[in-house]
């Protein structure tokens, strides 16, 4: 959308009116889905902030209730329809708590994501976020020191998946894990209580 384009849809009654219906239908059903296109919409349209803000609040509510049921039906979360957003949800809650150097919660919300899903790249990015965490390295310092730059086109669709996540590195993945694994293992044995 241009500038123009923005602005129109700022001020038609009509697309307005249907965007509020619209977050008030996701926010009754609780439609994970829904609730981020309204989300997106509303961040893309630059709307109110108290409004984002409690969109994004029942995502939160969403994600949580919904990943608590997993935890307790032992049954992994895949990057695919609703799991996908309860594990975009759960990941960007955890960077928000990052950036805004809560190192504890971050770690424990990253951890609690690689024993629910079902996916080794993005469970291995998260646990070299969750050591960076541990060693409390700011979010600035992390980017600078282990992200990849220059991220490749992705070669296939099936790629498009990670899109919101980070799990292109400047670093050899698998070296940088076992050079970390005591302190994975003990963080591990620290948390686990966080799984009950």
């Amino acid at each position: 959308m241009d500038k123009e384009e923005l602005n129109q849809a700022r001020t038609n009654p009509e697309f307005l009116s249907f965007l509020e219906e619209k977050e008030q239908n996701a926010i009754k059903s609780r439609d994970i889905k829904e609730l981020y296109e309204v989300l997106d919409t509303l961040l893309v349209l630059n709307l109110d902030e108290a409004r984002i803000n409690k969109v994004y609040e029942e995502i939160l509510k969403t994600a949580f209730d919904n990943i608590e049921k997993r935890l307790s039906q032992n049954k992994p979360l895949i990057l695919e329809d609703e799991d996908f957003y309860y594990i975009r949800s759960f990941y960007e809650h955890a960077i928000e708590k990052w950036s805004l150097g809560n190192y504890d919660g971050a770690k424990e919300l990253f951890f609690i994501l690689t024993q629910i899903i079902d996916d080794k790249k993005l469970i291995d990015a998260l646990n070299i976020h969750l050591i960076n965490c541990v060693n409390c390295v700011d979010m600035d310092m992390f980017y600078e020191e282990l992200i990849s730059k220059n991220m490749e086109e992705n070669e296939n669709n099936e790629d498009e998946k990670y899109g919101y996540f980070i799990t292109d590195f400047k670093i050899d993945v698998d070296d940088y894990l076992k050079q970390h694994i005591s302190l994975l293992e003990n963080q591990f044995k620290k948390m686990e209580h966080l799984l009950r």
